[in-house]
């Protein structure tokens, strides 16, 4: 079925100048050498031990089995380890050097944007808005759901040609996958929420990754899927 999926993915690139493709990510889109800025953090090495991963080659990573099957290029992976959507990150830190508010203007210049996220913000515990956190905040942007509207907003106005589409971790419950559902529909985002990923310490595994590239290439594939 994986297989099946990704085939029907490659016509999109068939006789055609292949489309770009952006990701806007965290850990689950990292591999060592594989992210831009190179300055990144990332969570998939090639030497980590098997009781962390078997994600040690960066071809087994969902976005690469994508891309290998699709045709589709890549432009740019802008993912960076443990960060968050908003500017408040663990333990109340200020994340804002490496939330997807900041990355996102580097993009390049993508046909396709993947936003793989919101699964930090949701382990974090961060306020979803400035009411809920229980302190002063310099600026809105340091929640959750004003930080969200913004990037969906912001990627509209940056990259006015390109398709978006938000991936939902299936891991993620509660008011903030709640907030991100909400927000795709009101400002007309896609959104693929992920089902039954399987995973390892939190992180897809290589099967988890040859899922997410199958259910991805079903969600831009599919005529019946609602926004």
């Amino acid at each position: 079925m994986v297989a099946a999926a990704l085939f029907v993915a490659s016509v999109w690139a068939y006789g055609t100048e292949p489309q770009r493709v952006s990701i806007l990510g965290d850990s689950y889109s990292t591999f060592l050498g594989a992210v831009q800025p190179a300055g990144n953090e990332v969570w998939y090495y090639p030497t980590d031990p098997e009781e962390k991963t078997d994600v040690t080659a960066v071809e087994k990573t969902w976005w690469h089995i994508f891309l290998e099957h699709s045709g589709m290029k890549l432009e740019r992976n802008n993912s960076y380890s443990g960060s968050t959507v908003c500017h408040r990150g663990y333990n109340g830190e200020d994340y804002s050097s490496r939330s997807f508010i900041t990355r996102m203007n580097d993009l390049g210049s993508p046909d396709l944007i993947l936003v793989f996220g919101a699964t930090n913000d949701h382990w974090a515990g961060v306020a979803l808005t400035p009411e809920g956190r229980g302190a002063t905040e310099p600026h809105s942007l340091y929640t959750f759901r004003p930080a969200m509207d913004y990037m969906l907003q912001q990627l509209g106005v940056l990259y006015p040609g390109a398709r978006v589409v938000v991936m939902l971790n299936d891991i993620i419950d509660g008011p903030v996958r709640d907030a991100v559902i909400e927000i795709c529909a009101a400002r007309g985002v896609e959104c693929l929420q992920l089902k039954d990923i399987s995973k390892r310490m939190g992180h897809p595994d290589s099967e988890g990754m040859r899922e997410i590239a199958a259910q991805l290439s079903d969600f831009l594939t599919s005529a019946d899927r609602k926004i």
